[in-house]
């Protein structure tokens, strides 16, 4: 069955909250056996609501769903079917749009959600480098669309917008996911505000998507802290998008994540990112007073990473370095293997060469870089560096190309070059150290 909101009793005036409207008339088209909620003609205001199975939110070019601004629409699930809310990160569930152990879901359509983020922020006038703005103290929505446990799900076309400070799309222990045709238009000011988020996910495929945000753009995990069993994240491909954020284009694994692996990454153009391709392992330690806001998202088990392929990927204004790899020197730092990573036609143009440091007991192996070429450019071509997002925050000691603790890396017709005007151009081949 299809349910028009507006027929069904929404208000799409922009200010009234239609929270149980919407959630009722998912409800009675689940129980009906499923169907289309469609949205147009207005613009709806609501706060979280949750998703079921057989059903598809249609948001049509006329139509937004705006999240509303009270950090109260946002109620939190006590105890959802398929995650521990002590180990999802900010430690809360929080969000717009929730599905838990879904199936054949879907959110589609030319029109908006809008996150109503300005809400959720405000400007520090005294920060000097980094994002400009700090989320207001209080409990704001973590992210906008929060997908855990569902399987068969379609996201098409949807454009989301200014999102609240946090992560556009969760896609957490999920299988056969596509994301096609998908827009974020996030604020590069905003912390925290990432795009989509593939974690402990299978069979997930991400195309033709745009994407501004204040931090990474793609991410894949296997941080399974909130789940009953371990998973792994395996089966991603991701092609054909345009990125720009003041954080990753692409970020990979975090601290002690499980099993990466299999995943491809083709057909990208990244402009005016901090870092392009970021693989880093740092140390951190759970801190289990909830006091340290980025403890809440660390994982319980040794990763291992494998077979992920880079490929015909532009890289415009890097700010920092096009690929950046390193695992930190931690015993709290659990690494089985990295291995096996590829890259070829790569094209960047950055501040930067390559960043490539395992550790003593744990090498980088099998690296290889085919039909690429990096450029350092001069700095004029990055005026905005010193306030560039994660400059601020991820910044290790200045050097030419890295080579630290790796083995069987291969550069096969792989171009390094300084742009004319820089003075002290650095030597590619100075710094290695470590390698087998």
């Amino acid at each position: 069955m299809d349910i028009n909101i507006k027929e069904y009793g929404g208000i799409g005036d922009g200010v009234t909250v239609n929270t149980e409207i919407i959630q009722r008339a998912i409800d009675e088209c689940h129980a009906s056996g499923g169907g289309r909620i469609v949205f147009e003609g207005g613009v709806y205001m609501t706060g979280r609501i949750n998703l079921k199975s057989n059903i598809e939110l249609h948001i049509a070019p006329s139509g937004t769903l705006l999240g509303s601004p009270d950090c109260f629409d946002y109620p939190e699930i006590k105890e959802p079917k398929h995650v521990n809310n002590d180990y999802l990160p900010r430690w809360r569930n929080g969000c717009i749009i929730f599905a838990d152990e879904c199936e054949n879901i879907a959110i589609t359509g030319n029109g908006r959600i809008d996150g109503n983020g300005t809400k959720f922020v405000w400007l520090d006038p005294n920060k000097k480098r980094g994002w400009k703005y700090r989320r207001i103290d209080a409990p704001t929505p973590p992210r906008a669309v929060f997908l855990t446990g569902c399987r068969n799900v379609k996201l098409e076309d949807v454009t989301l917008v200014n999102q609240p400070a946090g992560w556009a799309y969760w896609i957490h222990d999920c299988d056969y996911v596509t994301a096609d045709k998908l827009k974020i238009e996030a604020c590069v000011d905003y912390p925290n505000n990432d795009g989509i988020h593939i974690n402990c996910s299978r069979n997930v495929t991400i195309s033709n998507c745009s994407i501004t945000c204040g931090d990474d753009c793609l991410v894949v995990r296997a941080n399974s802290a909130s789940l009953k069993e371990n998973k792994p994240c395996e089966r991603v491909t991701i092609t054909n998008c345009n990125l720009t954020s003041y954080s990753g284009g692409i970020r990979i694994g975090w601290v002690n994540d499980g099993v990466i692996r299999n995943c491809t990454f083709s057909n990208l153009v990244m402009t005016d990112t901090t870092i392009g391709v970021s693989i880093y392992l740092p140390h951190k330690i759970r801190d289990e007073t909830k006091t340290d806001i980025m403890s809440c998202d660390i994982g319980r088990e040794s990763t291992l990473m494998e077979n992920l392929t880079f490929s015909n990927i532009i890289m415009d204004k890097t700010s920092h370095f096009p690929v950046f790899i390193r695992i930190e020197d931690s015993e709290h730092v659990h690494v089985d293997a990295l291995r096996r990573l590829y890259f070829s036609n790569i094209h960047a143009t950055a501040a930067e060469f390559p960043y490539l440091q395992g550790r003593p007991d744990c090498y980088i192996d099998e690296i290889h870089f085919n039909d690429c070429t990096f450029e350092i450019t001069d700095g004029s071509e990055l005026p905005n560096r010193d306030t560039h997002g994660a400059c601020s925050v991820f910044d290790p000691e200045p050097c030419d190309m890295m080579l630290r603790y790796v083995s069987n890396v291969e550069f096969n017709n792989t171009k390094f070059t300084v742009k004319r005007g820089r003075s002290g151009g650095p030597n590619p081949t100075r710094r290695i150290e470590g390698e087998k």
